[in-house]
Parts: C-alpha cells; sequence; structure tokens
C-alpha cells in the first residue's frame, strides 16, 4: 500500500472509530435500569460489528482479531487479568498503609448497571487505540514503533481527564497503554484487552472504591479510606497515577513483551 493511502485510511479508521464511540457514549443518556444495562451490551456489541464491517470495506479482509470461537475465552481471561491486576495493586496499597476498608457493601443492581456501562468504554476504546491504531502501525512499521505511540497516545487522551496531569498520563501510557498493546499482539485478538481494560475500570472503581481516570465511578462494593503520599495512593486521580499501578503494570507488559519475544 502506498504511504500516503495508508495515512488516509489510518486516519479515517481513527475518525470513524471515535465517531463510533462518541455516539456509543449517549447510551448514558438512558435512565439507569435493566433497559440501561441492555442498551449497554447491545451498544457494545453494535461496536464490534461496526468495526469489522469497517475492515470488510477498507482493508478487503476479515477483522482476524475478532475470532468468534475465543470469544469467551479471551474476554474471560482479559477479565481476570483486569481484576488481578487491581487486587495486586490493592493488597500493596494496603500493606503500605494508604488503604483500609470502612465497610462492604453496595445495591447489586446498580453494580451490574456499571460493569455494562464499563463494556461500552472498554469496546470502544480498544477498538480506537489497539483495532486501529495499533494495529495499523504494527503492519507498517512494526510491534515497537506499534507499541509506543499507541501506549502514548492512549495516556496523554487520559491527561485531558478531570483532575488529570501529565504524571497521570504518563503513568496510564506505562502501566495500561504498553499493557493493552501488548496483550493485543500476544493474543492475537482484541476480546483479551477488551476484557483487561472492562475488569480494570470496574474493579477499581466499583470493587475498591477508587475514581477511575480521575472521575467518580459510582457505588462501590467497598468503601474504603485512602490516605498517604500522592505517588503511592494516585490522589484525586485515582490509583492508576500510584507508582504502584505503574510498577505492576510494567511488569505484567514485560512478561507479554518477552511471551511475544519467544
Amino acid at each position: 500500500m502506498r504511504y500516503w493511502k495508508w495515512q488516509l485510511l489510518l486516519l479515517a479508521g481513527l475518525f470513524l472509530a471515535l465517531l463510533m464511540y462518541g455516539f456509543a457514549g449517549m447510551v448514558d443518556l438512558i435512565p439507569r435500569g435493566w433497559w440501561y444495562a441492555g442498551a449497554c451490551l447491545a451498544v457494545s456489541a453494535v461496536m464490534v460489528l461496526l468495526y469489522s464491517r469497517f475492515v470488510c470495506l477498507f482493508e478487503n479482509d476479515n477483522a482476524h482479531d475478532l475470532p468468534m470461537d475465543k470469544l469467551c475465552a479471551d474476554t474471560g481471561k482479559g477479565l481476570a487479568v483486569g481484576l488481578l491486576y487491581f487486587c495486586v495493586v490493592t493488597g500493596i496499597m494496603a500493606l503500605a498503609g494508604c488503604y483500609s476498608i470502612v465497610s462492604v457493601g453496595a445495591p447489586a443492581k446498580e453494580l451490574i448497571w456499571t460493569f455494562c456501562y464499563f463494556a461500552v468504554v472498554a469496546v470502544g476504546e480498544e477498538i480506537l487505540f489497539r483495532g486501529v491504531l495499533f494495529r495499523w502501525i504494527d503492519e507498517k512499521w512494526g510491534f515497537a514503533w506499534a507499541l509506543a505511540i499507541s501506549g502514548l497516545v492512549f495516556g496523554l487522551v487520559h491527561w485531558t481527564n478531570p483532575n488529570g496531569t501529565l504524571w497521570a498520563g504518563i503513568a496510564i501510557a506505562i502501566e495500561a497503554g504498553l499493557l493493552l498493546g501488548a496483550a493485543y499482539k500476544w493474543s492475537g485478538t482484541l476480546w483479551f484487552p477488551i476484557g483487561i481494560h472492562w475488569a480494570w475500570n470496574f474493579s477499581q472503581g466499583n470493587l475498591f472504591g477508587f475514581k477511575v481516570s480521575g472521575q467518580d465511578a459510582g457505588v462501590s462494593l467497598i468503601q474504603a479510606q485512602i490516605e498517604g503520599p500522592d505517588w503511592i495512593t494516585g490522589g484525586v486521580f485515582g490509583a492508576e497515577a500510584s507508582v504502584i499501578a505503574v510498577v505492576v503494570g510494567a511488569a505484567v507488559s514485560a512478561w507479554f513483551i518477552y511471551r511475544i519475544s519467544k
């Protein structure tokens, strides 16, 4: 493919994925309830279908990173990795004396609704940053460039979030941008990073009570007292700006990169 055509299609893919994700965000206008949960899952499925259709139309190929026979297995593995990640981060923070449980309990239905909402976030952002940006750069310039560029862009985009700082953007680029890119490359499917991203947001915000990328995630199963230096707790941005999260994320990313190299 000529370079100008590659650039044009990459920009078109990013624009369409961003537009699709923007429209998907309108699901949040629906009043909370079981209709809301169903709408979130339906919108997530539609985004997957639209991405697959985009690949067919513009690349004359099938979306090989969406194998239906791996939908449940890879998404489940991703959910487990995302949950385990924040269990480790929270555990270390607790051992450091910066996290303590005050009470436990939340309405189950509200947790389910939020869980379904984070499916929209995970699917939309993984299609945009891994399905389009990472994949196209990987195919043109290679894995290292794809990992670095997609990870950096992913982190800097979060810099604009409420309570965002340059450090928070860099932290997300390292712990999440690199991890999700490496997980995508290692698995060969979008399902795996979607699962990680999905559990990542839900577990930190609605299980352990942190802010999610600087924003209040709503009800949490655990109400916790979080206090201590910002470099440990992440401050007002949440655990994603914690050095603990960065170190754990970098370690997991390194493991995936090692597996890819093998």
